[in-house]
């Protein structure tokens, strides 16, 4: 059986933005396109306290970007984003959000960030995902959203080494893109077995 997972498609990432992706907000008309093809849709959601340790303001002396090392290991430091309650951390709001059966929020622990829709960057903390797709009986993830070299990415590994299928729709993503993170992402999720294709294939993919 299908899903399909919605990454953060939040108003933060998307033009004008806290942490705009570049072209965001190009990936809700193809993420629209294909919701009607599925039964099950799952959404994450960035949902930041605003004195989360990822967020550059909360490290004097610190820069957005730079990277720093906390418990659980390298950290990158980021602007403020997605703070809970704020119009930021909305869904974007051409994305259609009728049909979404679970939301899963996500980097709400401030001492912790959380990029993967499955666990916490300490790679053990669970958000409880997989759990309700194997209730589910979900073999097959079909993946979309921001951004590519992140939370998708993370996503993605994740997944796979749960024993998903995972399909990427590469028109229905963007990447951040520092210092050339969306290339040695998508590299990434290939080695590990993500296949790809656009939204204008996924009848073929459903079906075969």
């Amino acid at each position: 059986m299908n899903a399909l997972l919605i990454i953060d498609v939040q108003n933060d990432f998307c033009a004008a933005g806290k942490l705009a992706v570049h072209n965001g907000d190009k990936v809700i008309r193809p993420i629209n396109q294909v919701i009607p093809k599925f039964e099950h849709i799952i959404q994450t959601q960035d949902w930041h306290p605003k004195d989360h340790l990822s967020f550059a303001s909360n490290h004097e002396g610190k820069s957005e970007y730079e990277q720093i090392v906390l418990p659980y290991g390298e950290q990158v430091l980021w602007p403020d984003h997605c703070v809970q309650g704020t119009t930021g951390a909305d869904f974007h709001p051409e994305l259609n959000t009728l049909h979404t059966q679970l939301v899963i929020r996500k980097g709400f622990r401030k001492e912790i960030d959380s990029y993967s829709a499955f666990f916490e960057n300490d790679k053990t903390t669970s958000t409880g995902l997989h759990g309700f797709l194997s209730s589910l009986g979900i073999k097959r993830l079909f993946m979309c959203g921001l951004a590519t070299d992140f939370c998708v990415k993370y996503s993605a590994l994740d997944a796979r080494k749960l024993s998903y299928d995972v399909t990427l729709l590469t028109d229905a993503v963007q990447a951040i893109d520092l210092n050339n993170s969306k290339d040695s992402a998508l590299a990434e999720m290939k080695a590990a077995g993500v296949d790809f294709i656009s939204s204008g294939e996924i009848d073929t993919a459903l079906n075969g």
